[in-house]
């Protein structure tokens, strides 16, 4: 399989961004059938349901208080192609040994795998839930492995090597019980399909204050805080000027930027404001849409 390279932007002037602790928190979807989604994320995923009603669904793992997956059953809804909105959202699993039991158990349960690769910094295996939403499962490299280009985090898209990655397993016992994704998984990045690549690097950078990591030719932009490879992913692979979806499509209904603190919310807020984005606030955050009506909130 022939790598792909991501390439190093030069290296931007200093400016107020983000704090190093920001990530990526709840993500929120539309399903078209919420008893075929639970079984998919519980079953599937190994993510433990933290409550339901008639048409929700909440998601986290064991010993963690955040809720990692939300979704929302829509009647009718369908899957639409060619508009801006998820290209995936990507669970981290904290160690190797775990993505190397997320890739067994998925093998085990017959779960139609898209793809694996090594993209230097992470190792990755793709999958879509039921309705067509993109999903990653990934573990990290160390950051002290993480290759370099000009100042920057390097990463490629390779081969994931499955034989060593299973080996991880040998004379460890599994845990006992049904199959769940470890305490310390997070949602550790976003990708986004986009309408205008510049248009939605300028919003990501210049108004939420992500920094700019690399870029993928010109059809993909890679943003994050605090050093990391990349919290939000941004490519115009469904087209330039690609719609954005109908209200009755299945796919990203929000995600959260998670900040630690009230001054960087404000911070946000006077950048916002300075740029005329209009945004609301509701009791979890700021809501503001990105340029390819995207919907982001802000909040601890």
């Amino acid at each position: 399989m022939a790598s792909s390279e991501y390439v190093a932007p030069d290296a931007a002037p200093q400016r107020p961004g983000l704090p190093d602790a920001t990530a990526i928190g709840t993500v929120a979807l539309t399903v078209a059938d919420l008893d075929r989604s639970i079984t998919f994320y519980r079953d599937r995923l190994g993510l433990d349901v933290r409550r339901r009603d008639a048409a929700t669904a909440a998601f986290g793992v064991a010993g963690d208080v955040d809720t990692l997956l939300a979704v929302t059953a829509l009647g009718g809804a369908r899957a639409v192609a060619g508009t801006t909105g998820l290209y995936h959202f990507a669970i981290l699993v904290p160690t190797r040994v775990a993505l190397a039991r997320a890739l067994q158990h998925l093998a085990e349960t017959n779960t139609a795998i898209q793809g694996l690769s090594d993209h230097l910094v992470s190792e990755a295996i793709y999958l879509a839930d039921p309705d067509g939403n993109g999903i990653e499962i990934y573990a990290d490299r160390p950051r002290a492995d993480w290759p370099r280009l000009g100042g920057r985090v390097r990463m490629t898209t390779q081969a994931l090597d499955i034989t060593d990655l299973l080996a991880t397993l040998h004379g460890i016992p599994s845990p006992a019980g049904p199959y769940r994704l470890p305490s310390g998984t997070t949602i550790g990045h976003i990708h986004l399909q986009v309408s205008d690549l510049a248009a939605a690097e300028a919003f990501y950078v210049d108004a939420l204050g992500f920094d700019l990591v690399t870029r993928y030719g010109r059809m993909a932009t890679f943003v994050s805080a605090g050093g990391y490879h990349h919290h939000v992913g941004l490519n115009t692979w469904a087209g330039t000027d690609a719609p954005s979806p109908p209200a009755d499509a299945t796919g990203l209904r929000e995600f959260r930027v998670v900040v630690p603190d009230e001054s960087a919310r404000e911070a946000i807020t006077e950048r916002l404001t300075a740029r005329q984005i209009p945004f609301t606030v509701r009791g979890d955050g700021l809501v503001v849409r990105d340029p390819s009506d995207n919907t982001v909130v802000i909040g601890g």
